[in-house]
């Protein structure tokens, strides 16, 4: 089984697959979409002057608050032909519904098909999910579809209970777990302290989902240090969302998330939606292909990455993305220094002294971001916290409010009803 060839292809060859779906979509929207019919009439565009790629910068971006606001009118097919109905998280706001045909459906099967080869998969892997395929969640569904598409075994186990998962991966041997990076680290803490060997198992990979393990130079951040300083499986990242229906996955070189040509045009834009060089932070932006429910035009998905052009060694050709530096939303205004979650997440990740943490936005009084952080110390002595203080005011060159929390209380933050997995940012900022 071979990865399909496309991201192999040479630039304009790509190029011109992606002019001929464009003209395809732009005519598919044009008829069937509400919201983009109001769109290129109030914008008086002529779909028909948009011929290339460097075409849609005539085309005004669709932002979040667009598919919040209008949810309903993106959809482009009656409601009976609707499969399946999935939904955001809502981490920035209002979750969103994305609903998929049966086309849709083979085409997310497509995309984790060609995401399973990058990382290395085959026939004869198994996968250990440890990840919900309930709750609406597109990427459970998503995995659970590529790895049939793959033909290897599955293990549907769910997120969570770390002496479930090792009995698991004890009784059927998966060669690969499917997971959020910091419940490895819960896994690899579980199995210190049970005496189980985990170099010795079966489990020789990753699928790492949700959370950073590199550096924007590639190399692996603290999460993923601790991961593979403790347990020697290669690990793989992936970043995707529900609007976008695609995944970039890296491949075993893990020099960024490859991108799928056939199935989304992605722009990285900067403050004045112009495309940023390489190697340069910008918002990524993209514009799906080949989707019938609820295609998209031009949406800026608020993540911040770096993008890279240059041939991976491992021979494709097309572009890679760096991991999500930050959300535009999400960035921080603190006392004169802008931080993004996820830079945060590295420096508290990097502490012995710290077992969990949450982190809380607020504004104050006057409308400034004040950062609160639940944590779970390894010890209540006086000597913990002020080795936790000296460090965050070392490294952030601000003191935030700390908190301290029992495991008990920092689950109840992480895990609320409706959640889909462990919430490490709150923000309540109006």
């Amino acid at each position: 089984m071979i990865p399909t060839e496309n991201s192999y292809q040479q630039a304009s060859e790509i190029t011109l697959m992606q002019e001929q779906k464009l003209q395809e979509l732009l005519a598919y929207v044009a008829e069937n979409s509400p919201f983009y019919k109001d769109l290129f009439s109030k914008h008086n565009i002529a779909i028909t002057a948009i011929k290339t790629i460097a075409d849609l910068a005539l085309i005004p971006p669709t932002v979040k608050d667009d598919l919040q606001q209008r949810n309903d009118d993106f959809l482009c097919v009656s409601r009976d032909k609707v499969i399946e109905y999935t939904s955001t998280s809502g981490t920035l706001g209002r979750p969103v519904t994305i609903a998929l045909t049966e086309k849709d459906l083979d085409r997310l099967a497509y995309n984790e098909y060609n995401s399973f080869l990058c990382a290395d998969g085959s026939a004869d892997d198994t996968y250990q999910l440890m990840l919900t395929l309930d709750r609406q969640f597109m990427a459970g569904i998503a995995y659970y579809l590529g790895i049939r598409k793959i033909g290897a075994g599955i293990i549907r186990l769910g997120p969570g209970v770390p002496a479930l998962q090792w009995e698991t991966i004890k009784r059927l041997k998966p060669t690969a777990i499917v997971a959020v990076p910091s419940f490895i680290l819960k896994l690899i803490q579980f199995a210190k302290d049970s005496g189980i060997d985990i170099n010795s198992t079966s489990v020789k990979k990753a699928i790492c989902i949700g959370e950073n393990i590199r550096n924007n130079d590639f190399s692996l951040n603290i999460l993923g240090k601790k991961i593979t300083e403790s347990w020697n499986i290669q690990l793989y990242s992936t970043y995707a969302s529900t609007e976008m229906q695609t995944a970039f996955t890296e491949c075993g070189e893990g020099k960024g998330g490859h991108y799928q040509p056939e199935l989304v045009i992605v722009e990285v834009l900067d403050e004045n939606d112009q495309q940023v060089e390489p190697g340069a932070p910008g918002e990524v932006t993209i514009t799906t292909l080949g989707v019938e429910g609820m295609p998209l035009l031009r949406y800026k998905t608020g993540d911040i990455c770096m993008y890279y052009d240059e041939p991976c060694a491992c021979g494709r050709t097309t572009l890679r993305l760096s991991s999500i530096m930050g959300r535009k939303k999400q960035m921080i205004k603190f006392k004169g220094t802008t931080l993004y979650p996820p830079a945060l997440f590295d420096l508290l990740n990097e502490r012995e002294e710290i077992l969990d943490f949450v982190i809380e936005v607020s504004s104050n009084d006057i409308g400034m971001d004040q950062v609160s952080l639940f944590i779970v110390p390894a010890d209540e002595s006086e000597e913990c916290d002020h080795r936790i203080r000296a460090y965050l005011q070392a490294r952030l060159r601000v003191s935030p409010h700390i908190k301290y929390v029992t495991v008990e209380e920092i689950q109840k933050i992480q895990f609320s009803e409706a959640s889909r997995k462990a919430i490490k940012f709150i923000d309540k900022r109006a």
